[in-house]
């Protein structure tokens, strides 16, 4: 039985006997963040361990990739007999994905579907365009007025846009809500702690920079407005109870409890990642459930924002829609060979993005380290809600064990 992390604060990491195939793969992902660090998104593991990596000479990637094989197949061959069931299909998937990363950034040409399905463990599915046809009918029925769709849902964004002297309260009085709530729904290591930055020039909307010591620092970017419609998401998404909650309880039960040193180190283009994703979208849908705009609303109004509930409801389908669309603005980059322009030209046509968030996209779906990230939102979203099936204690275990998407799909 898994203990329970919120009895374990001063838990010190367990060391496990025999060949360590769980240190083998940290010191890989160290290796390879020399030649890329965007790819370590964390790392709070053993220092001694990262000082003798950084003292290396930076291997040469043909020998990293030799590395993460041998690892594979010593794992196959049960050479590590602490790492055995659950745990050992995890490590397997986590290497597969990192030998793919390895790959790709020693110039291998991967296909990018290939490229997806390996190092994350999803399906680069595009959505077809008479589905997103028809959400943008139901949207057009539900806002109100006479002109072309798009300059609604400008207009829309544009009142619900949160003044900058306001967005930190915001951010306070929401991270507080959801973090109480998710302490008694789910519990929280004694000492964790999130602070918030505002920040700009970055591809992605927000960011956790997990510290370790039960610490994150969420980065929300500010080059284009924060909207009061998505601010709840997101501070559910980056810490209570997404990222930042996953990251403590994982700290605080299979890192310090377990001795399981694999979690100390957070790799970009691992399976790993779509559940982290997947739960983090999932997250607030759990734990307001159907009173969620309502909850987000209160705060917002309260503070003076805008926030008009019944437009933000009916943008809530094409939302979610025009988030798996987004894959479709990355196939036709990398699959079809599509210029920058013409996939800027389709997010404005079909995901209703003025320019300006249409160029965001694009940014983010060519950005080396994340060309391929975007479908841990949408697979990964739709693995953890078929998984949790609105059963809170399946999302407990999302942020608490090391599962792969093969297992969200087998449960």
């Amino acid at each position: 039985m898994e203990p329970d992390a919120r009895l374990l604060p001063g838990i010190h990491l367990v060391t496990a006997a025999g060949p360590d195939l769980a240190e083998r793969y940290v010191e890989l992902g160290l290796r390879v963040g020399r030649h890329h660090p965007d790819l370590v998104d964390s790392y709070y593991g053993p220092p001694a361990l990262q000082r003798r990596v950084i003292a290396e000479p930076v291997l040469e990637i043909a020998r990293l990739r030799d590395d993460c094989r041998r690892c594979v197949a010593d794992l196959d061959a049960g050479a590590d007999p602490a790492i055995s069931g659950q745990r050992r299909r995890w490590l397997r998937s986590q290497l597969v994905g990192l030998e793919t990363t390895i790959r790709s950034i020693g110039g291998e040409s991967i296909p990018y579907e290939d490229e997806v399905r390996e190092s994350y463990g999803v399906v680069a599915r595009r959505v077809d365009e008479a589905d997103l046809a028809d959400a943008q009918r139901r949207l057009g029925d539900a806002l109100a007025g006479t002109g072309p769709l798009r300059e609604r849902v400008d207009a829309f964004r544009d009142r619900h846009a949160i003044p900058t002297e306001k967005l930190r309260p915001l951010i306070d009085a929401l991270s507080e809500d959801f973090r109480e709530r998710t302490a008694r729904q789910f519990g929280l290591p004694e000492g964790e702690r999130v602070r918030f930055e505002l920040v700009s020039d970055r591809p992605w909307s927000g960011f956790n920079y997990y510290e370790g010591e039960l610490s994150s620092l969420v980065a929300i970017n500010t080059d284009l407005p924060v909207l009061s419609s998505s601010i709840g998401h997101l501070i559910a998404h980056e810490a209570y109870p997404g990222h930042h909650t996953e990251a403590t309880r994982k700290e605080a039960g299979l890192v310090r409890g377990r001795g399981q040193v694999e979690e100390s180190i957070k790799m970009i283009g691992t399976p790993s990642c779509a559940i982290a994703e997947g739960l983090a979208d999932l997250g607030i849908e759990v734990l307001l459930g159907d009173d969620r705009l309502e909850i987000v609303g209160e705060h917002a109004r309260s503070l003076g924002v805008t926030y008009d509930t019944e437009a933000i409801a009916a943008l809530g389908h094409f939302g979610e829609m025009s988030s798996k669309a987004r894959g479709n603005v990355a196939l036709m980059i990398h699959a079809d060979g599509a210029s920058h322009a013409e996939a800027a030209a389709y997010a404005v046509r079909w995901l209703l993005l003025d320019p300006a968030r249409a160029a965001k996209a694009v940014e983010f779906t060519t950005d080396p380290t994340w060309r391929a990230y975007g479908f841990c939102y949408s697979e990964g979203l739709e693995l953890c809600r078929t998984f949790v099936d609105g059963d809170p204690s399946r999302f407990e275990r999302l942020i608490t064990e090391q599962l792969t998407p093969p297992d969200l799909v087998a449960a």
